[in-house]
């Protein structure tokens, strides 16, 4: 009898500490990096080159990984504050980097709540550390938020002798332990250190791979120079695009062309592989703090980019295009309980669906004007039916009232820019987007159905730089006594 009732007893101790465990809030720690392009997916289709990322590559065999994941602008600051308030660009009107984006009416402190907002709202500590937003960090929304910087350029800069500013590679001049990055990870770290007596929301971004592409020699040596594979490019890629389309992309002349007629273009490769290496160690130092933690049971985490990048394709260097260079991205999710790892989605999602998947993922209400959805049944099976929401919104550089839009469907990819210039490519046979296939008639069933989900822009763009940062003359003082 005192066997059976202490049995009892251990399983009814068991059952409440279970019960515990399951109740128990999750944290959330969320990873960014900027301008990391999606070779590390290693898609064969699309890049045949090593790059070494076993952090991040571990990270997304140990959860579900979306394969086909894309901006909602190809620009740091629309990206970054379209995904961290929930409203797309063409709601917001946000499509360029020097915009004021408090003067976004959608997105004034009062009317939209960021992401760290809603997790501070919901009762959790949130910390920020590193390139997080741009631009839009409403800083009440953070316990501790310690932005981006970029380290110093090495002396005799610029390095590669092809351009100044930040168009720029080489080896850094400072210890790794000095960069801003790794500082910056440090304090992540620190927070994952201590003990918390409430939930937290925890991000860290890294301004790398951004250019310029500083880091130490050892990166580099990891990519011996014969050994460096190239995108592949096609002579003539421009010549079927429409005129605004070819005004996208820099073309002859522009910094890709300098890059691949000076013979530097292995070496430019060379210098982003080795600044994704380092972009991996610094998440892997990170990621390394969650699992020796007491937290790593009940965290979920989320990487992501901000948009892709491209290293000569189009003949374009960088981003702001809407090819697959420039709008697809990485994103992988690891949710304690929800995920299964080696999940593999091949869906085509968009980065707003990551405030309404993590807002449900932590049981949060999310505001009821989210432009995504939330990818939590995908996290539960990847394959689950699931109409697109990969969309990406540009403007013209020039005039703010030229809307640019893609859709990336499993059709293909339909772009239009402006009223009546277009682009469509099949896609499964043509991954490089070298063909575009507009004139052809059996593709206008398809290019039909891709046209009808281009979303109504509500907002083109707010007024361009020049009109924001222009300061107004200051009236002079009139004599006294003057009428």
């Amino acid at each position: 009898m005192k066997h059976t009732l202490h049995t009892l007893l251990l399983l009814l101790l068991f059952s409440v500490t279970l019960g515990a465990a399951a109740e128990k809030p999750m944290n959330v720690l969320m990873l960014i990096a900027d301008d990391l392009n999606s070779w590390l997916l290693e898609n064969p289709q699309r890049y045949t080159g090593k790059v070494i990322a076993p952090n991040l590559k571990g990270l997304a065999a140990s959860g579900v990984n979306f394969k086909y994941a894309y901006t909602a602008a190809p620009v740091c600051s629309p990206s970054r504050t379209a995904f961290f308030s929930g409203v797309a660009p063409w709601k917001s009107g946000i499509y360029n980097n020097a915009q004021i984006i408090d003067q976004s009416e959608p997105l004034n402190r009062e009317a939209v709540l960021s992401l760290a907002g809603l997790f501070k709202k919901g009762g959790y500590n949130t910390f920020g550390y590193g390139k997080i937003t741009h631009g839009w960090d409403q800083k009440e929304h953070w316990n501790e938020h310690i932005g981006h910087k970029r380290d110093p350029s090495p002396p005799g800069a610029p390095l590669a002798k092809l351009s100044g500013g930040e168009q720029d590679w080489g080896p850094i001049h400072i210890p790794e332990e000095k960069m801003n990055a790794t500082g910056q990870a440090s304090k992540a770290i620190a927070v994952l250190e201590q003990q918390h007596d409430k939930p937290f929301f925890l991000a860290y971004g890294t301004f790398n791979p951004h250019m310029p592409w500083y880091v130490p020699q050892k990166y580099f040596d990891l990519y011996p120079l014969d050994q460096i594979v190239l995108p592949e490019l096609k002579q003539g890629d421009l010549n079927d695009l429409p005129p605004l389309a070819r005004a996208v992309s820099d073309g002859p002349g522009g910094f890709a062309d300098k890059v691949i007629k000076s013979g530097k273009h292995k070496e430019a490769v060379q210098a982003y592989l080795a600044t994704t290496t380092y972009v991996d160690t610094q998440m892997g130092r990170v990621l390394d703090a969650l699992e020796k933690s007491p937290y790593k049971d009940n965290t979920i985490v989320v990487f992501l980019t901000d948009h892709g990048l491209h290293l000569g394709e189009k003949l374009h260097w960088q981003k702001t295009t809407l090819w697959e260079e420039g709008t697809h991205t990485l994103l992988m999710f690891r949710a304690p309980g929800v995920t299964q790892a080696g999940g593999v989605s091949e869906r085509f999602v968009s980065l707003l669906d990551v405030y309404p998947t993590l807002a449900e993922l932590c049981g949060l209400t999310p505001p009821a004007y989210l432009d995504g959805r939330s990818l939590v049944p995908l996290l539960k099976n990847p394959k689950a039916p699931w109409e697109s929401t990969a969309i990406t919104g540009l403007c013209d550089k020039t005039r703010t009232d030229l809307a640019f839009v893609s859709i990336r469907h499993e059709l293909g990819r339909y772009t239009r820019y402006g009223s009546d210039e277009e682009e469509f490519y099949d896609t499964t046979k043509d991954p490089h987007e070298w063909t575009n296939q507009m004139d052809r008639p059996e593709y206008a069933d398809t290019i039909k159905k891709l046209r009808a989900l281009v979303p109504r822009f509500e907002v083109t763009a707010k007024p361009l730089p020049s009109a924001l940062t222009e300061k107004p003359k200051k009236k002079k003082k009139e004599p006294k006594g003057s009428k």
